[in-house]
């Protein structure tokens, strides 16, 4: 006998759902472009060498490197010495396959950016609400109750527990996850962001300051995009082993059997 469905998710949710991850993928190619310009990332409130993180360059022609705290490692056609959108390569970070625009266009990358920017920030806000409104936040959200609850689910996953504590639409790693993105990631992805905006900084330069200038916050930014992509990747993942017909027809129509 089949399970009757029920509706999961509102059409705000839905809606502000796929915005969101159209604007975040643009984001994340319009951030490369900008990166491009300097392809850096440094702990200190100017750019320092003697602080940097992250270096991706290209030392000679045909060679691309990216050096990691002070180890590099040869990632020709990868990073470093890339494709260029024209049938040749160059010496720029990201390729023209992954960057917005497919070309080397820094103000244009700029205008993409903030552009989208503004829109996934409002979609995360409408997301927020709709789902605040149906209850489903309140079951994403990571409780006292939930934490006994981590290292029995971790476990299952590897394979160390035949059955996962009990849980009811989201299991504890999911709570905390969620929680962790939407209430600590993304707010810092945003913040960091109008922290690198020259004109917010003229303006509120404490707000700048107090992640330690604008090199430092740019770390920060690009610290959180990744968090993002990693969190999608995984988030893909669930969607794709855990019933992917019915995950996408609730997040389409919003109707979820259970």
């Amino acid at each position: 006998m089949s399970r009757p469905a029920i509706y999961r998710y509102p059409l705000l949710t839905r809606a502000s759902h796929w915005l969101w991850l159209v604007a975040f993928l643009i984001l994340v190619g319009s951030g490369l472009q900008i990166f491009n310009a300097s392809p850096n990332l440094d702990a200190s409130d100017k750019s320092d060498p003697a602080r940097r993180v992250l270096a991706i360059g290209s030392p000679a022609n045909g060679v691309g490197t990216t050096t990691i705290f002070g180890h590099t490692f040869v990632t020709t056609g990868w990073l470093g010495w890339t494709g260029d959108g024209m049938g040749s390569h160059a010496a720029h970070a990201f390729g023209a396959s992954i960057i917005i625009p497919g070309y080397q266009d820094l103000s244009g990358g700029r205008r993409w950016h903030f552009f989208f920017a503004w829109i996934a920030a409002l979609c995360w806000l409408a997301w927020l609400i709709s789902s605040a409104l149906k209850g489903n936040l309140q079951k994403m959200v990571l409780r006292r109750s939930d934490l006994p609850k981590l290292w029995p689910m971790q476990a299952y996953y590897l394979k160390l527990r035949k059955e996962p504590p009990p849980y009811d639409i989201y299991n504890p790693l999911q709570k905390a996850s969620y929680t962790a993105i939407l209430f600590v990631v993304a707010p810092l992805v945003v913040i960091t962001g109008l922290a690198l905006s020259p004109g917010i900084d003229a303006i509120a330069n404490p707000l700048t300051a107090a992640f330690g200038g604008r090199q430092f916050a740019r770390l920060w930014h690009f610290a959180g995009m990744l968090l993002l992509l990693g969190f999608f990747a995984v988030h893909t993942f669930q969607v794709l082993t855990q019933g992917f017909v019915n995950q996408m027809r609730s997040m389409i129509t919003g109707w979820y059997v259970p």
